[in-house]
């Protein structure tokens, strides 16, 4: 199957694309975006690989599922597409960052910028209805996702892999920390935060791996 997806992903990913399960999923998102509103816009449903090719990709940012909300969902986790109110779990994440780095909070919760360095922002769950958190769980996604996850521990080295709420933890299991940095912290939504987020200086302990095995910096 021909997926229209960035070339150096292609790539590695293709043997993905041509099991049954992944042509399940295809007809399914076709048929729900044919019949119901769904986010991201289809164009952008891997936006957060065609933003951040194979060979680029230095860390991962675990989310779950792409916002619900009308115009939010640009398919890279924890973003929002440009001129719209930034999300709670995003406010905690720029607060953390002007914590942790001396940072000023941006204006825009779009993560193109961090994604064009070599974050790869993914979803567990590239679709959603609207309106309908969760919808769209359990129909192949993760499976995807997973066998992404295990692309980058398996075919890279020096990875920082941020893992934030026990949704993320449990998806990271798969990592080979022997070669990666993984960070765990509880999740950044207001219900979770206080909890070990704030305080996790992630973005700095990023840098830092980074750094001391030659790779650039984010610039967060």
């Amino acid at each position: 199957m021909q997926v229209k997806i960035e070339p150096s992903w292609q790539q590695v990913l293709q043997d993905e694309f041509e099991k049954p399960y992944f042509q399940d999923l295809i007809q399914f998102v076709k048929a729900e975006y044919a019949t119901s509103q769904v986010y991201p816009p289809g164009k952008q449903i891997f936006h957060a690989f065609d933003e951040c090719p194979f060979d680029r990709v230095r860390v991962v940012i675990l989310g779950q599922d792409p916002y619900h909300g009308p115009g939010q969902a640009n398919g890279l986790a924890f973003s929002v597409s440009e001129g719209l109110r930034t999300p709670p779990s995003l406010q905690n994440i720029f607060k953390e960052i002007q914590a942790d780095l001396g940072k000023p909070i941006p204006k825009s919760g779009n993560l193109e910028r961090w994604a064009e360095q070599g974050v790869l922002l993914l979803n567990a769950t590239l679709t959603v209805r609207a309106h309908q958190a969760g919808s769209h769980q359990k129909k192949g996604w993760e499976e995807f996702t997973d066998a992404v996850i295990k692309k980058v521990s398996d075919l890279k080295e020096h990875v920082v892999f941020l893992l934030w709420g026990a949704y993320a933890q449990k998806k990271g299991l798969i990592i080979d920390e022997q070669k990666h940095l993984v960070l765990k912290a509880a999740h950044p939504s207001p219900f979770a935060a206080d909890k070990g987020f704030f305080g996790s200086r992630h973005f700095s302990k990023t840098n830092a791996y980074l750094r001391e095995h030659g790779l650039p910096e984010v610039d967060w």
